[in-house]
């Protein structure tokens, strides 16, 4: 029987796995990385880079082979994330944010919703967002305002949904609302909200520091009325269903963060070994050797606490007893990302603080890591009570 003591990780990715960090790094570079700065300046979605991805087979890798996906699971997903994040911050979005809304239907949903919305996603016939934070209720899922109510064969929904990533190009939104509003978290229920449904309504696209490619923005449910077949596992028990899917995104937030880190400590090398000062190259300097080594060490700490916390997640690894390791690699790699980005700007100098190089934005896109899905605050929180038994 798995547990969270016998999920170790061989030190060699399997021959599959190999093939796929191999040929998504070579697409970053070839496809991505000259899109890059584009994405974040116009903040205009990156549709060709979506197209990229689905000729490639690359938005279902964590979705079951039956259903139509590549059957690559969360470490596989991870892997392909990274090394799209090495080149730019915003690529990697067209697969998380899918993955956010579709793990409640993976976790809870019908057969006849896995097999559609899954299915739909992974081929790139359909596009997914998660609409769970309101306007005052962030961390605090428990006290959302949005109510579901039982009319006929139907649910009426009403209520304003914030911070939206995807929701301008969703086919679905992933809904969550309350069915029993008395009982707090138990009284949570998720729905699948087609695009087009009578009372729903995509409102403000908000302006962000960072990650401005993907759209994020707010949701409006005025009356939206969805069949009750779009009810996604029990009603009342939406909140856990949320927090599972939640379990098994954060590794790749934390890929996300790796793979940034990466790529901000590439750059960095890079310019110290060609910029010269005081008739020799910086990377002869030891405070600029010094900052390199901390950020390798860093990134190659949180790659591993990523893989460890994947494969975890793949073996069915993602409730109570794992969070501390999930909740760990998101933390860890994002904070590693900040810092590497913090420092490459400090290794580039003057220049570094200039658009003319990529390690502004890096910095930008890094802070939004440490903040979605759950603060990191919020991550050290659920780490310590799942140490001290809470």
């Amino acid at each position: 029987m798995n547990s969270p003591d016998t999920i170790g990780l061989s030190f060699h990715l399997t021959e599959p796995q190999a093939m796929l960090r191999r040929t998504v790094r070579e697409l970053a570079e070839r496809h991505i990385a000259p899109r890059a700065a584009e994405i974040d300046e116009t903040e205009e979605y990156p549709e060709d880079i979506f197209q990229l991805l689905r000729a490639h087979d690359l938005l279902g890798l964590y979705v079951p082979a039956e259903l139509g996906g590549s059957g690559m699971g969360i470490l596989g997903t991870c892997l392909a994330v990274e090394e799209i994040a090495r080149v730019c911050s915003n690529s990697p979005l067209l697969l998380s944010v899918h993955l956010l809304a579709t793990r409640p239907i993976a976790v809870s949903g019908s057969p006849e919703q896995k097999a559609r919305y899954l299915a739909g996603v992974a081929k790139g016939d359909l596009r997914g967002s998660l609409a769970m934070t309101e306007p005052h209720a962030g961390t605090d899922v428990a006290n959302i305002r949005t109510r579901a109510v039982r009319e006929g064969d139907a649910f009426v929904i009403s209520g304003q949904k914030a911070f939206c990533t995807g929701a301008t190009h969703a086919d679905f939104i992933v809904v969550a609302a309350k069915t029993a509003p008395e009982a707090g978290s138990r009284g949570i229920s998720l729905f699948i909200v087609p695009k087009g449904a009578p009372g729903l309504r995509v409102g403000r696209k908000e302006r962000k520091m960072g990650m401005r490619g993907i759209p994020t923005c707010e949701v409006l449910l005025e009356g939206c009325r969805v069949p009750a077949g779009n009810l996604i596992g029990e009603l009342h028990r939406g909140f856990r269903a949320a927090m599972g899917g939640f379990n098994q995104a954060r590794p790749v937030i934390g890929a996300r963060g790796v793979g940034l880190a990466q790529g901000c400590l590439d750059y960095a090398s890079n310019y110290a070994r060609e910029r010269e000062a005081f008739g020799q190259a910086i990377a002869n300097f030891q405070a600029v050797q010094f900052m390199l080594a901390d950020m390798f060490i860093g990134v190659e700490a949180a790659r591993l606490l990523v893989w460890r916390a994947a494969a975890m997640v793949d073996a069915g690894l993602y409730g109570k007893e794992c969070v501390r390791y999930v909740s760990a690699a998101k933390c860890f790699a994002s904070d590693v990302a900040m810092r590497a980005a913090v420092d490459g700007i400090q290794v580039l100098g003057g220049a570094g603080y200039m658009k003319d190089h990529p390690l502004e934005r890096f910095m930008r896109d890094a802070k939004q890591l440490q903040i979605i899905e759950g603060t990191n605050q919020i991550q050290r929180s659920l780490i310590a009570r799942a140490l001290l038994g809470l």
